[in-house]
């Protein structure tokens, strides 16, 4: 997201955000007794405890949290996470007379699951967050930048998981909270960070300029060549690089073939690839 996004669409957008987030919890995962992880969780934990809204309790919660937030990320952000927080929490109350909109604890953990990825997603791609353990992993990241952010949700919310079998005394509801965690973990990391469908080709051939050239004219894929050596013939050999959406492959695969049939290809997923075309290597890693 652009550091200097118009401050209406921002705070619009963490409006929208907010209502998907507390849609999430009230009208799929609090109705139905799932408590899938971090201060939501336990704020759904507690309402089976006490006559205290499941909103409310997540604001209360998020007080110390916001100063931590405040002295480690900045006032800043913690305004724009504020927002998020208390207008979250009011949409959860405001939705919760509507909800379940499914009693299928199945269902309701696939939905809930994925719009609490979405919303939280999107905050964090607006330079805020939900509140809760969002402020913990964000404080986190500033230390361990290489882990990621769903990953870190999943350790997390174990606990709260955990607890809620407890509390509620049904390990089944456990278990389809424990389905709505991994599911939201893994759309958070689609939502932050994308799916590249990324391949790497690596291409040895004697006919390297041909198909290094039709590479270029007919994909623009950018093409690199390592120097190789046969460890039997001791001949040396251009070996080709080339990195590709997944969609380009099978042309790939064609003009080499077609280049030269004997060619040796070598394919293999890549998780990120940063530079021009893909992802931009300056971006801030969330």
């Amino acid at each position: 997201m652009k550091k200097h996004l118009n401050p209406v669409l921002k705070y619009g957008g963490i409006l929208a955000a907010s209502l998907l987030y507390a849609a999430a919890i009230a009208l799929f995962l609090d109705p139905n007794q799932l408590a899938p992880g971090g201060v939501s969780g336990i704020a759904i934990i507690v309402n089976h405890l006490l006559p205290i809204p499941t909103g409310t309790l997540i604001l209360m919660m998020n007080v110390p949290l916001l100063l931590l937030g405040m002295w480690k990320l900045g006032f800043q952000f913690v305004l724009s996470t504020l927002v998020a927080v208390i207008s979250s929490s009011f949409f959860t109350n405001l939705l919760a007379p509507y909800g379940p909109l499914t009693t299928d604890p199945l269902l309701a953990a696939c939905a809930g699951g994925g719009l609490l990825a979405v919303g939280m997603g999107l905050l964090f791609k607006l330079g805020a967050t939900s509140g809760g353990t969002d402020i913990l992993i964000r404080v986190i990241k500033l230390k361990y930048k290489h882990l990621k952010t769903g990953s870190l949700f999943l350790i997390t919310d174990c606990c709260v998981i955990a607890a809620s079998a407890l509390v509620f005394r049904n390990v089944d509801l456990a278990l389809y909270a424990a389905i709505a965690t991994i599911l939201s973990s893994f759309c958070l990391d689609l939502v932050l960070y994308g799916r590249d469908e990324a391949k790497l080709v690596y291409l040895i051939t004697d006919h390297e300029k041909a198909i290094a050239n039709r590479l270029l004219e007919e994909l623009e894929i950018g093409v690199t060549y390592l120097q190789g050596q046969g460890a039997y013939t001791r001949d040396n050999k251009k070996v080709i690089l080339c990195a590709m959406q997944k969609r380009l492959l099978p042309r790939v695969q064609e003009i080499a073939m077609e280049e030269d049939p004997y060619a040796f290809l070598i394919v293999t997923s890549a998780s990120e690839i940063f530079g021009e075309g893909f992802k931009d290597i300056s971006a801030p890693r969330l």
